[in-house]
């Protein structure tokens, strides 16, 4: 019985590994080529075509699962921005410089996605995020940090559009990505009613000492 369990969860660990690598590949060769198949991937990753079909049925189910990994990364980036953070402004600012970190990785697969998740099941994935950041905006506007003529959930989903545009502009070469998160973040800021100066002394403010952390953790 001991054998047979050992060899059960080597299986499954190497079909995981498996799992794993077909992912991170596909991923890399979506973004270089979206037009890429199964077999391409397949190649890509060391493995037969029959061994992705075996984790995915069709290369929509292996998109939509890269779309799932996207959204978790960028719902954990969303809540580490804002962690500790009272002041709504600085939530908004510091959570989007943080998810757009990510969300440049990914930006190429949201555009790819739409072809087969749909924007729909996007923003379905993104309700999560969505209902957070309708709280931190109502917070904002009940304290008159922010001023909106829009209730926190239309504004959000404003917001999350906006985002969406900015990630279509650097795809075609329209905003420089080095500039994208900073311009996402003032642009949301402003679009909520901060003032344009102030929103762009606050995102500089908060884009240093993210990029200083950032190099803290990675001198440890």
């Amino acid at each position: 019985m001991t054998a047979m369990t050992s060899g059960n969860t080597g299986t499954s660990a190497r079909a995981d590994a498996n799992r794993r690598r077909i992912l991170d590949v596909a991923l890399a060769e979506l973004l270089r080529d979206p037009d890429a198949s199964m077999d391409q991937i397949a190649r890509a990753a060391g493995v037969v075509r029959r061994t992705v079909y075996g984790h995915f049925p069709s290369r929509e189910a292996l998109i939509s699962t890269l779309v799932d990994e996207a959204v978790e990364a960028l719902s954990a980036a969303h809540a580490a921005g804002r962690e500790g953070v009272r002041d709504p402004a600085e939530s908004v600012a510091r959570s989007v410089l943080t998810v757009w970190h990510i969300a440049d990785r990914y930006r190429l697969l949201v555009a790819l996605a739409q072809r087969t998740v749909t924007m729909q099941g996007i923003r379905e994935r993104l309700a999560p995020v969505r209902e957070t950041s309708v709280r931190i905006l109502q917070q904002g506007l009940d304290e008159g940090v922010f001023t909106s003529p829009l209730p926190a959930p239309a504004l959000a989903y404003v917001h999350e559009q906006v985002l969406f545009g900015l990630m279509e502009a650097v795809n075609d070469g329209l905003l420089d990505t080095r500039e994208a998160g900073r311009s996402a973040a003032v642009t949301v800021l402003t679009s909520a009613g901060v003032p344009a100066g102030r929103a762009a002394a606050l995102v500089a403010e908060v884009s240093g000492q993210l990029h200083q952390g950032s190099e803290q953790h990675d001198a440890r």
